[in-house]
């Protein structure tokens, strides 16, 4: 991809020769590979062809750059779930690759450790823990849409308390990222389908159990 004009001996970066998703989605992969020590504007910049000076026109600065990557990040968790609804029979089936789309950045232990950091610096960061708790709150409200049209359809045990499940299914799907890549057994897929499976299966009826391992 060549970003690069020359303009009487000059470089100069071509604003919008690169859309701005292009650009946070190579950010969050440079995130992960980098974690927080590493991600510069110029890192980011490398890895969609563009100079530096293109990203601080676009957003500022690396904390501009964190701020739209969050705010792009909640959007995408939204949209997300609608998409992967639409492409599974059971509201259960979606919640399972929910789960593990959601975490696809974070396939191995060193990612999953860089974005956590990152998670951590946004607990210490105003404008970033706004986003990252309206992120978090986007996706239990997805988790627990899926249970309640569970419950509604049978998939589900009368009685089910969707909003309490959802709590219970974020808190294990957080820790078992973290016990994963601690222990470092099987694949972090792996470990999301069997941690939500033991959460659910207390709740499901007989006939629907065979949803998760199918999604």
């Amino acid at each position: 991809m060549n970003e690069h004009l020359l303009t009487d001996g000059a470089v100069m970066g071509r604003p919008r020769g690169v859309e701005d998703a292009v650009i946070l989605r190579a950010a969050a992969q440079v995130m992960g590979r980098v974690g927080p020590a590493g991600l510069t504007l110029a890192a980011v910049a490398r890895e969609v062809g563009l100079v530096p000076a293109t990203l601080v026109q676009r957003f500022g600065s690396k904390h501009g750059l964190l701020l739209a990557l969050a705010d792009r990040s909640e959007k995408d968790a939204s949209e997300m779930a609608g998409r992967v609804r639409q492409s599974h029979d059971s509201a259960l089936g979606a919640l399972a690759a929910l789960t593990v789309e959601s975490a696809a950045a974070m396939a191995t232990p060193e990612s999953f450790a860089n974005h956590l950091a990152f998670l951590c610096m946004d607990l210490g960061d105003p404008q970033l823990y706004e986003r990252a708790l309206a992120i978090h709150r986007t996706q239990k409200r997805a988790i627990e849409e899926l249970l309640t049209e569970a419950a509604g359809a049978g998939e589900l045990r009368a009685g089910t308390d969707a909003a309490a499940l959802a709590r219970t299914v974020q808190a294990i799907i957080a820790g078992a990222g973290l016990t994963w890549a601690l222990e470092r057994e099987g694949t972090l897929e792996q470990r999301l389908r069997q941690e939500l499976d033991v959460v659910l299966s207390p709740h499901l009826l007989p006939r629907h159990s065979h949803d998760l391992e199918e999604s």
